[in-house]
């Protein structure tokens, strides 16, 4: 079914199936607003039925859709059925209270506040399904994730939603007491979670060989880059003190908001990617969303013609000054601009424009995190190689750090869930890779805990560049990066393992 540019369709009963299973993605994500004041029952009896209503009906025409569509039930057999990661970790259940996609302005304000008091009323049945499924939360996930779960009730205000998010964060409070000290999926788990989810085998021994080969590739390119400046010192040590110099917590947002404008302009005046239209603003991120340092809030697929929102979250005052501090070199003039190519162009805005003009429901809606996230982070080398603030070797010093934090966290996922690293270990891991020390890269290290597939980074880049070269073979003298980005596009989101259609 073809779906008319920014509008919503009526979806086949077999996307729809999938759909259900994913719905706070796509409501946000995807734009599907008939969602909006309504949550997921995830429920083990919930889930149960989500499953039993996979597969029901025909297939799309279109055989890659039906091929893209068919991964992503394998994966929710996977996810769910399988692995039943609804009962180990609560991310899936946080994102089914979050409330912060009805704060952009894709329809009315009346109708967007009335949605959100209809979810805010759901709550406690939301948590309720919650509770009865998080009977396998494990320490250490129940741990990284306390702070998410509390940041949701900010500027909450009504008392049956709050007693209701009291229950939740004391739940997840005693499971970081009183749980299960390990968090590995163990190895078969998590290569079938990620391989069920692109379409594609995984041998998580040659992944993690690759993830070493990129980050020594890596490391010699931030030499290089750190000799143009003429500094003495290790790369890393540069880089540690290259980071210290940013903007002040009330310069954050305007200094994002100047390198948007530039990677906007650099993206359209190299024809990078196939839609250079659509407007993107820059400000804070939402209260209940201010653990994010910098994301994107795309204008969705099924919305009317809106704003996408860089959202930036400078340090909270409050906290203790070195606190702030680390918190703003995240922000430095070194890698802000990277974080701009990623987030805006041509990374993720550029995509959710792309994602407008796909030409089906399946190809609009179905979003792999691994090609979505890999686009974003290949984006910043492309603009290496072409030129981006090339009078200026802090830019691709940035990418190269960004990428070596990226890669470690392959690596340090595929050690702690084959239990060959703790999470102390991959801290560890952090400290020696990257320029990242102390909280930081332990706060890196327990991510692993619960984003397991948090290496997607890393692995759709190499994956894109791979089939880059391939293409470059192919096409021979046909082949040029306009062709290359378009005909990725047009599949919209593809699992990993089916990018190759382009060929």
């Amino acid at each position: 079914m073809c779906a008319s540019v920014g509008g919503m369709t009526e979806l086949d009963p077999r996307l729809r199936a999938v759909i259900d299973l994913l719905v706070a993605e796509a409501r946000e994500s995807g734009g599907r607003h008939e969602y909006d004041g309504r949550i997921q029952d995830l429920s083990p009896d919930g889930v149960r039925a989500g499953l039993a209503r996979l597969g029901e009906g025909a297939a799309p025409a279109d055989p890659h859709d039906a091929e893209h569509l068919r991964v992503f039930e394998e994966s929710l057999r996977t996810e769910f059925g399988e692995l039943q990661l609804h009962r180990k970790n609560p991310l899936v259940h946080l994102s089914n209270l979050e409330l912060a996609c009805y704060d952009r302005d894709y329809a009315p304000e009346a109708e967007r506040a009335a949605a959100k008091a209809a979810h805010l009323a759901l709550w406690p049945a939301a948590v309720d399904h919650a509770i009865s499924s998080l009977d396998q939360l494990s320490a250490p996930v129940a741990k990284s994730l306390i702070g998410a779960a509390k940041g949701l009730a900010a500027g909450i205000t009504d008392e049956a939603a709050l007693e209701a998010h009291g229950r939740l964060v004391a739940h997840v409070e005693r499971a970081a007491a009183e749980g299960d000290p390990d968090a590995a999926l163990g190895g078969d788990a998590l290569a079938k979670l990620m391989g069920t989810a692109e379409g594609l085998p995984v041998d998580l021994g040659r992944l993690a060989e690759r993830a070493d080969a990129e980050r020594d590739r890596l490391m010699t390119l931030l030499a290089e880059s750190c000799a143009k400046l003429g500094r003495p010192g290790s790369p890393l040590d540069v880089v540690r003190e290259l980071v210290r110099d940013h903007p002040d917590a009330d310069g954050v947002i305007e200094a994002a908001r100047i390198g948007t404008e530039k990677a906007i302009a650099f993206t359209r005046e190299k024809d990078l990617v196939p839609y250079h239209d659509g407007e993107c603003l820059v400000g804070p991120a939402p209260e209940s969303r201010r653990w994010a340092m910098a994301m994107m809030s795309w204008n969705s697929p099924g919305e009317p013609e809106g704003p996408s929102w860089y959202h930036i979250t400078p340090p909270d005052p409050s906290w203790p000054e070195r606190d702030q501090e680390e918190w703003l070199e995240v922000f430095s003039y070194t890698t802000l601009p990277a974080i701009n190519v990623h987030e805006v162009a041509p990374g993720h805005f550029s995509h959710g424009r792309a994602l407008r003009q796909a030409p089906s429901d399946v190809r609009r809606l179905l979003h792999s995190m691994a090609f979505i996230e890999g686009w974003a982070h290949y984006a910043e080398e492309l603009c290496v190689e072409e030129g981006f603030e090339s009078g200026d070797p802090r830019f691709e010093i940035g990418v190269w750090v960004e990428a070596l934090i990226r890669v470690t966290r392959l690596a340090c996922a595929i050690g702690v869930h084959t239990g060959q690293l703790t999470v102390e270990e991959g801290a560890r891991r952090f400290e020696s890779d990257t320029h990242l020390a102390g909280p930081a890269a332990l706060s890196e290290a327990r991510r692993a805990t619960f984003d397991p597939t948090y290496g997607r980074y890393t692995w759709g880049k190499l994956l894109i560049l791979d089939l880059r070269e391939r293409a470059r073979k192919e096409w021979g003298a046909g082949f040029t990066l306009q062709r290359f980005h378009k005909a990725l596009f047009d599949l919209g989101s593809p699992p990993l393992g089916l990018i190759d259609a382009i060929l």
